[in-house]
């Protein structure tokens, strides 16, 4: 079970939706959208928002400029310790798959040392508590196709086509699972 650390928070404006951003002493602990995301914590009890955090407000900024096109990888550090050992390899090596790029759910577990454990890293994958910022937006079904994403289908596919992905599918969340096209377009630098 993740436990959802923080000792700061604050909400964020992305295209996509507000994020909750939550942070301890070791770094980034959590992005979530804050409407239509599978395993948002109950964060009323949190308290008020935490104003002129530094790590939060370098992950808001960083975000921005992924959304703006001027980022394509995160240097806000990350705090993954709420999660398993196994959830923890699972999302490091996430980080890994850099903006343009996809893999499998196959390839994931085949680069973690765990070929035959597709369906564990799947379950890791959609636990991930640090949307975008850990890329779990870039894991695709074995052939290609769109599988589940924990703030919605129409989220992965923004995300996706922010990245220079041509994908077959409407944006909304009752399209069905789509398969994306090996061309890209130009991806920003």
């Amino acid at each position: 079970m993740i436990q959802h650390l923080h000792t700061a928070h604050t909400l964020t404006a992305t295209p996509l939706g507000d994020l909750l951003l939550a942070a301890t002493p070791q770094g980034l602990s959590g992005a979530w959208f804050t409407e239509g995301q599978r395993g948002l914590p109950d964060w009323t009890s949190w308290g008020a928002p935490t104003r002129g955090h530094p790590l939060l407000g370098q992950a808001a900024h960083e975000l921005a400029e992924y959304f703006n096109g001027q980022r394509q990888r995160f240097d806000v550090p990350l705090d993954l310790s709420g999660g398993t050992t196994f959830q923890q390899r699972v999302w490091r090596a996430l980080l890994d798959i850099g903006a343009g790029d996809a893999q499998s759910y196959g390839q994931v577990a085949a680069r973690i040392g765990h070929p035959a454990a597709v369906r564990a890293v799947g379950t890791a994958v959609g636990a991930n508590p640090i949307s975008v910022i850990v890329p779990c937006h870039r894991v695709l079904g074995s052939t290609g196709t769109l599988a589940g994403y924990g703030g919605g289908l129409g989220r992965k596919v923004a995300l996706l086509r922010c990245e220079g992905w041509r994908v077959d599918a409407p944006a909304g969340d009752a399209a069905p699972p789509s398969t994306l096209r090996p061309q890209r377009v130009a991806v920003r630098r």
